[in-house]
């Protein structure tokens, strides 16, 4: 009974922090949620399950489903390269990315919505960004990309909808380091 009160604790402690981030987050973008359940601009819910297995592939056609990351923090970001608010967002991505170096326990996705893994790998490599790029390979349900990008789902490790995070953002802040480190050592 203690051992799950502390995880409850744990988990509500990192949907805290991943709340305060996105409500401190400095930025002018506009964040509308799509979902009419909510009442507030920004989704973030411990307990929405993803509604489908969404499977994305990358540029060697290897596929990856959400079932398969279970057990992983999951941080997907939806972009294309001709946003400019999804390319001022990239470095601070890529230095988030970059402190999880190493950590098995979490997974990113950058998911290109236009489907051209070859334009957007490219623009990849070109920056010099580690962040692996896929495409999607099954339909993107509006709980997770409405009708704006860029557009970050972060998901606990049972696959459940933390936050829904839409227009661009610095993801180098280290209140979004510290939240998310805080899921993956969540025991559930």
């Amino acid at each position: 009974m203690k051992t799950q009160f502390i995880n409850q604790a744990i988990r509500t402690g990192a949907l805290v922090m991943v709340t305060i981030f996105i409500m401190a987050c400095g930025n002018n973008a506009t964040h509308e949620e799509k979902n009419p359940t909510k009442g507030h601009s920004e989704t973030q819910a411990s307990s929405m399950s993803q509604t489908a297995d969404l499977i994305f592939q990358d540029q060697q056609g290897k596929t990856v489903s959400l079932s398969s990351l279970k057990g992983k923090v999951v941080f997907i970001n939806f972009w294309a390269t001709w946003c400019p608010p999804c390319i001022q967002e990239m470095p601070s991505i890529n230095k988030l990315k970059q402190s999880f170096n190493g950590n098995d326990h979490i997974v990113f996705l950058m998911v290109d919505v236009d489907a051209n893994i070859k334009k957007s790998t490219g623009f990849m490599e070109k920056n010099q960004y580690d962040l692996p790029v896929y495409v999607p390979a099954s339909e993107i349900p509006p709980s997770f990309l409405g009708d704006a990008i860029p557009t970050t789902v972060i998901l606990d490790k049972k696959g459940n909808l933390i936050a829904r995070m839409e227009g661009g953002r610095d993801y180098a802040d280290p209140q979004m380091v510290t939240a998310l480190n805080a899921l993956i050592k969540s025991d559930e």
